[in-house]
């Protein structure tokens, strides 16, 4: 069973979204505010951190900071969970070393299939696969194998530029 941390200052939304995540199956512990969260981390290596910016004590920038100078607590995943939706807040969160943003108000579908794909790419990220031929039929397999590479293809758009075409990004 996975260990997951929640920090979240809004009484009924941490309520709400620790039983929504209970439901599907995870363990999990929740905090009224950074700084309570940043002890629980130290005292309890979580599998995954959801977290709110905006509270007291501590923000949630303040624990993600806090939590990237502890070489204990660095490469959990970390799921910022806010109101904020300014574009220039989502890339403060990424570029501080967020894993994914979630803002307020969110559906349960969307916030398990974030956890759940958080927790899928540490878990891949960790294994470490032989050099040998076992070890890539291994890493062949947790990829999907040869369709990998048609699954990132299938149902996309296809865009044609002409040869020397400028393009504005």
């Amino acid at each position: 069973m996975k260990h997951l941390l929640l920090i979240e200052d809004n009484n009924e939304i941490r309520e709400n979204t620790a039983e929504i995540l209970e439901l599907a199956g995870y363990k999990v512990r929740t905090a009224e505010n950074g700084k309570v969260g940043v002890e629980l981390a130290l005292q309890e290596k979580p599998d995954l951190i959801i977290c709110d910016i905006m509270m007291p004590v501590l923000d949630g920038y303040g624990v993600l900071h806090l939590l990237n100078k502890n070489t204990e607590l660095t490469g959990i995943p970390f799921i910022f969970l806010t109101a904020k939706a300014e574009r220039t807040d989502f890339r403060k969160g990424m570029e501080m070393g967020a894993d994914d943003y979630i803002t307020k108000p969110f559906t349960d579908i969307e916030l398990l299939n974030a956890v759940e794909s958080r927790l899928k790419k540490t878990e891949l990220l960790s294994k470490n696969y032989g050099s040998d031929a076992e070890g890539m039929q291994l890493f062949l397999n947790d990829f999907n194998g040869k369709n990998a590479l048609k699954e990132l293809t299938t149902d996309r758009n296809i865009n044609h530029y002409k040869k020397k075409q400028v393009l504005l990004c």
